[in-house]
């Protein structure tokens, strides 16, 4: 009988149970369900939260400034498209039209510079060559000769500087005709030479001061071009307002092209001049030989003048 009592005990604590839960599942959907509830209030309130219409240009207005903002970029992104097409076809003859005015100036008159010293190199070549060939033709052909008359006849109508310094000593012995002394004759000689000597050294040498002044200066004038060409970049940077590379390197090297034209003016100039300097040393020591042999010549005629005065006073007693 307990054992019947304890069982219908149990079974009436779990029907109660499933009982209390039954109840229970209701009243928690009905929790889970209530927290939705508010937010209809919140969507119905959401459109008077939302700025009104007339705020809409409000809103869109800072867009401004980031356009603003955005100018100088597209600026720089254009100069620098433009620069580097300019690169592309960056070359002598173009940075040489794209140059201003002073720079310009300055590069025409180093190739002028440059075209000048080229002419007097091919000239001085030429003329150096010629007399130096005529000088040594004429000291050979005088080598055997025993007399100025005969030295004279030998040379012919060739024109030389030994050819001048024969016509200086016969003119000086003809007008020292009946002194007898040999000392004073030689001495008006030589000095009738070395005017001969120094007249021939500023003929050959001409030309070559030009030289000088071109070589020591040309660098100098190229470095003016390019740092009033290098001002001018400076101010197109302060323009433009960017330091980018590619925008400033046509103007730097526009500048830079007029010191290289200097350079390219200078080295040849001073080269060539060194070298003349050399060949008219050369030159020179040919001309003093031809001073030299005239001067022999002289002396022998007038000794032979006064054997054949002596052999006809012994020849009269």
């Amino acid at each position: 009988m307990k054992n019947m009592s304890l069982s219908r005990a149990m079974t009436i604590a779990v029907i109660s149970a499933l009982a209390m839960l039954s109840l229970a599942g209701p009243s928690s959907a009905q929790q889970g369900t209530t927290p939705a509830a508010p937010s209809a209030p919140v969507a119905q309130q959401a459109p008077a939260v939302s700025p009104p219409p007339a705020a809409l240009p409000q809103a869109a207005a800072p867009a401004a400034p980031s356009d603003a903002a955005a100018t100088p970029a597209e600026r720089e992104g254009k100069l620098l498209k433009a620069a580097v097409a300019e690169l592309k076809e960056l070359s002598p003859w173009t940075m040489f039209k794209s140059a201003d005015v002073v720079v310009k100036a300055v590069m025409i008159g180093l190739a002028f510079a440059s075209l000048v010293t080229w002419t007097i190199f091919i000239a001085k070549m030429i003329e150096l060559s010629v007399v130096q060939r005529k000088v040594r033709s004429a000291l050979a052909k005088i080598a055997d000769a025993r007399s100025l008359s005969e030295a004279q006849f030998a040379l012919g109508s060739k024109g030389s500087v030994l050819a001048s310094f024969l016509a200086a000593a016969m003119r000086e012995a003809r007008l020292s005709a009946g002194i007898s002394s040999d000392a004073g004759i030689k001495e008006r000689a030589a000095s009738s030479f070395g005017e001969i000597v120094r007249a021939e050294a500023r003929r050959i040498r001409l030309g070559m001061g030009l030289l000088a002044t071109i070589g020591a200066t040309s660098p100098f004038v190229g470095l003016f071009g390019t740092v009033w060409g290098i001002m001018n970049s400076f101010i197109g940077i302060s323009k433009s307002q960017t330091t980018n590379l590619a925008v400033v390197a046509p103007g730097i090297a526009e500048a830079l092209l007029a010191t290289a034209i200097g350079l390219v003016a200078a080295i040849p100039a001073v080269i060539i001049y060194n070298h003349f300097s050399r060949v008219t040393k050369g030159y020179m020591e040919l001309v003093s030989r031809a001073s030299g042999a005239a001067g022999r010549l002289l002396s022998r005629d007038l000794d032979r003048t006064h054997v054949s005065g002596s052999h006809s006073r012994t020849a009269a007693e």
